[in-house]
């Protein structure tokens, strides 16, 4: 990875492609490179959807290589929900291939001075980009068939869905999977719309190299990039390997539940947010619980057991079937079948299933379209446990309707819109699947963290409930600043490598393994990369994030929580949040 691929979208007589050199961005990769580029290049106090904001699309520093679990991939600009820097994670194959094709990034700047649409296609030869108007208002998966008919099956692709081409604030931009689904989502932050605002569709990448030139000749992919010490990179990712599969949650739990293997646990702590956010356990839990999910699953010929990108070891990604056996969508995960489910009032699996292929399709975040659903429900406009009214809502998006851009723009505007009080949002952005008061780490992620309202950002639940890494009481504010700034330090340093954020429960068990993950940089990159040096990368990475925001102007007043959780006690523990704003005040102090 050696170049970074600048397309600009509005020059004069058309899109211009540029392939520079990495110069200043050099040894940046995922979110480092996505903040990098954002910090340095946007303004930031320019419109989200306008010429001045540029989406960056970048692989991490050990994608395309022979590591397991490196095949993540950060997508950046400012965004439209947050106003803020973002920078939103995704799986599947393209980060891998978009490596192997030797590009740090691709840079998608400008703006088209018409209404075309247009699709990139990136190969060993070069980009090609054309009109192609075809595709307008396509869903996800109507959009990859056209695509891999019209390229052929060696590919992966980069889309948005209709939501992203009407520039919502809650649009993603998809990733397709090993089998070429578009399944795995950069869902946070509403980045899908800035990829609709620069008039690109679909992205379409082709790491394939043909043997001969007669029809039907078979086909090899790109060599994977070539570590500088083979011998030790190989070693090194086999003790990674092994330290994953010897950890209960990497190697038990999550390859046998999926993420929702968390539902049983969270509802039983009371940390599980229901119905808005109002209490935290919720009485259909079990119907819609990991273990419920993957029994249904492997009953209906399903696997709950998946991988989203080639070298995952984890695999919890899984695949669900309908009653009748047929491919309804990937294994919803935990955040998706909270928000979908219990947040809504919802217990019926097989609707929350439906939901997550609609949002999929159309392109929506499912944590913010299922918090905006739960807000609609708070307003009167369904009752809660309604799964059909919920559905109906998700179809209002994708059509673009009165009430579906108004739930498409997200659950603050929603809350403005239909005057409810009670909404569950930082920055702009929806809260995820645990409640901050129950679970006080996740609290002060969620307030502080530069992306808004984000579990990934600093995964306290690790700690709080998990008890992975150490155990700090989730319903106290003691130890929850420290926590959560550690956390947010270390998740900006994986979330540059393109390392899966789920092998931070190995690492932050078992040295070895956290060693082994140093080790597999090392070799690969020639570098003496310590623990020091991990925590320099990500201290490095908030400061530009937190630096484009105060820019953008966010000040103290932004890293707080709504004040209702400080005054509604939470149910069964009854329990408010009880971090001090002055001690929010001091996450960053380092």
């Amino acid at each position: 990875m050696d170049k970074i691929l600048r397309i600009d979208m509005g020059a004069d007589g058309g899109p211009k492609t540029s392939s520079v050199p990495l110069g200043q961005y050099a040894g940046f990769g995922g979110r480092a490179m996505t903040s990098a580029i954002v910090s340095k290049e946007v303004p930031p106090l320019c419109h989200p959807l306008g010429a001045e904001n540029k989406l960056v699309i970048a692989p991490g520093l050990l994608s395309g290589t022979a590591s397991a679990m490196s095949g993540r991939i950060s997508v950046g600009g400012k965004s439209p929900l947050t106003g803020g820097i973002k920078e939103a994670n995704s799986g599947g194959q393209p980060s891998q291939v978009l490596a192997r094709l030797g590009y740090a990034a691709i840079v998608l700047e400008g703006k088209p001075k018409n209404n075309d649409l247009y699709k990139v296609f990136i190969n060993k030869d070069g980009v090609k980009i054309s009109v192609d108007n075809s595709l307008k208002m396509l869903p996800n998966y109507d959009l990859v068939a056209k695509m891999k008919a019209e390229y052929g099956e060696k590919i992966c692709c980069i889309s948005i869905g209709p939501a992203g081409e009407m520039k919502m604030a809650s649009a993603t931009v998809a990733f397709t999977d090993m089998e070429l689904r578009p399944t795995r989502h950069a869902g946070r932050g509403g980045l899908g719309a800035v990829m609709g605002s620069k008039g690109v569709k679909v992205i379409v990448l082709d790491d394939t190299i043909v043997r001969g030139s007669t029809p039907g000749s078979p086909a090899v992919t790109m060599q994977m990039r070539v570590p500088k010490d083979p011998e030790k990179f190989k070693d090194a990712n086999k003790r990674f390997v092994d330290g994953l599969k010897s950890h209960a949650v990497t190697g038990q739990g999550l390859p046998a539940y999926g993420t929702n293997v968390l539902t049983n646990i969270l509802n039983e702590v009371g940390g599980y947010p229901t119905y808005n956010f109002k209490q935290g356990r919720f009485d259909g839990a079990s119907k819609i619980s990991g273990e419920t999910q993957a029994e249904t699953e492997k009953t209906r010929g399903a696997n709950p057991t998946h991988g989203c990108h080639r070298g995952c070891v984890i695999q919890c990604s899984g695949t669900y079937n309908d009653k009748d056996g047929h491919y309804l969508t990937k294994q919803p995960e935990y955040e998706t079948v909270w928000a979908h489910g219990g947040n809504c009032g919802i217990s019926d699996l097989d609707k929350i299933a439906m939901m997550d292929f609609l949002d999929d399709n159309y392109g929506i975040d499912t944590i913010e379209m299922g918090a905006t659903i739960a807000v609609a429900m708070d307003a009167g406009l369904a009752k809660f446990g309604d799964a059909d009214a919920a559905i109906q809502m998700i179809h209002e998006v994708g059509k673009g309707t009165h009430l579906g851009r108004i739930l498409g723009s997200g659950a603050a505007v929603t809350g403005k819109a239909y005057g409810v009080e009670r909404v569950p949002v930082v920055k702009g952005q929806a809260m995820p699947a645990y409640d901050p008061r129950a679970v006080q780490g996740i609290g002060v992620t969620y307030a502080t963290s530069p992306m808004g309202a984000d579990h990934t950002a600093g995964y306290a639940v690790a700690q709080n409930v998990l008890k992975v890494g150490g155990d700090v009481n989730a319903l106290k504010p003691e130890g929850q600043v420290e926590l959560s700034r550690n956390l947010q330090i270390a998740t900006a340093a994986i979330d540059s490598t393109g390392m899966c954020l789920f092998i931070a429960f190995a690492v932050l068990d078992q040295p070895d393994t956290f060693q082994a993950l140093l080790d597999l940089l090392n070799s690969f990159y020639g570098m003496n990369l310590t623990a020091d040096g991990v925590t320099d990368l990500g201290k490095k990475v908030l400061t530009m994030e937190r630096d484009f925001n105060a820019k953008a102007g966010f000040t103290a007043a932004q890293d707080r929580l709504p004040e209702y959780f400080k005054s509604e006690k939470f149910a069964p523990h009854n329990v408010t949040f009880g971090v001090k704003d002055e001690d929010l005040d001091k996450v960053f102090n380092w």
